[in-house]
């Protein structure tokens, strides 16, 4: 589907606050176009960003109170395996949906969005935790990552795939007016082509494209931190979404294929305002015109690259760098009122 981004405000999932309601309506107020719901680590270890997409995964073991995740291949990973799949060949996304328990701000979110109208809603954001990084870091009981063996593989991709279906379904129940967005969250992207990753390109782009074609909606990748940008235009994803903040220099390494991506539709989501990166209380030195400036540096950058400037304003979303969960409350609140006053700056200057 076509979108015109605009410099639209979004952010990545997670925030610091333990009041579930108090973080949905953080993520209302400021995200009017394109609002998200909020992951809650602080609350409980089930929503740790690999813990709360887990739940029915082959093999997986989730201890609390060591708050530990790993894999027991010891168990029977193939019968496993099997029930997953029947659920994914029928298509039971309710199967394989969230508990409340899990997700508070998902649950939360949805009931708001039930009853409240917010008209300047044009998309609905998701995210999952995408298949490499929850591959790399969670591992089995001998500390060998999961990534690696062919089964638990399977179940991660199968198992993430279903629970963006299940988002994307439960949006359209309460507002089917508005498309959804989902994206993979792929923090371990940045290792990707060191020594320490043993993973070749085709493999990564089929781990991701096969969670990408089963989204009925748009789709983004999140990278916090530096990787190489071509492999994510070689996927069909809508969105890339990186740190404008550190890294805005490095997509305009790969000028071509960054034209090639805006040419084809695809979306560019600046993480121009500091969420804890790179240290905790960055946001409270800057403010709404530093980062303008900021934003506009690296938009330069490209232009001066060939990117057409009007396809790349149209074509791009405001968010934080990265989510703010490990922030304190205040300074995720700045974050997220600066996030909303970039967006409303630049939109006001070049789409008013």
């Amino acid at each position: 589907m076509s979108f015109k981004a605009k410099c639209m405000a979004t952010a990545i999932g997670s925030v610091p606050h333990t009041d579930v309601e108090q973080a949905c309506r953080l993520a209302l107020n400021n995200l009017v176009h394109i609002p998200m719901w909020p992951q809650l680590p602080n609350i409980s270890f089930k929503e740790n960003m690999y813990v709360q997409y887990s739940q029915g995964m082959p093999g997986v073991t989730i201890d609390e109170t060591e708050r530990r995740i790993y894999f027991d291949t010891a168990r029977n990973i193939i019968s496993e395996l099997e029930v997953l799949y029947s659920l994914y060949m029928a298509d039971d996304v309710n199967a394989i949906g969230f508990d409340c328990d899990y997700a508070r701000g998902f649950c939360r979110f949805l009931e708001i969005l039930k009853s409240e109208p917010y008209p300047q809603a044009r998309l609905l954001k998701g995210h999952i935790t995408g298949p490499v990084s929850m591959g790399l870091a969670v591992a089995d009981q001998n500390k060998r990552p999961s990534l690696y063996d062919e089964m638990l593989r399977e179940g991660i991709i199968k198992t993430l795939a279903m629970r963006a279906k299940y988002q994307v379904q439960k949006f359209k129940e309460v507002r089917p007016d508005l498309p959804a967005l989902i994206f993979i969250d792929e923090p371990y992207l940045t290792s990707f082509g060191s020594a320490f990753v043993s993973l070749n390109r085709d493999e990564v782009i089929g781990y991701l494209e096969e969670i990408i074609s089963s989204i009925d909606g748009l789709t983004g990748i999140h990278c916090c931190g530096n990787t190489d940008w071509s492999l994510l235009t070689e996927t069909s994803v809508d969105v890339i979404s990186f740190d404008a903040y550190e890294y805005s220099e490095t997509i305009a390494l790969y000028p071509k294929e960054m034209k090639a991506f805006l040419d084809r539709g695809g979306i560019l989501a600046w993480g121009i305002v500091p969420s804890g990166l790179p240290v905790p209380d960055q946001v409270t030195r800057e403010n709404a015109i530093s980062l303008i400036d900021r934003l506009e540096s690296g938009i330069q950058g490209l232009v001066e690259k060939g990117v057409d400037k009007e396809i790349l304003l149209n074509q791009s979303l405001i968010t934080p760098n990265c989510g703010t969960g490990s922030m304190k409350p205040e300074h995720a609140e700045r974050t997220f009122t600066l996030v909303r006053e970039v967006s409303d700056a630049m939109q006001k200057k070049y789409f008013s």
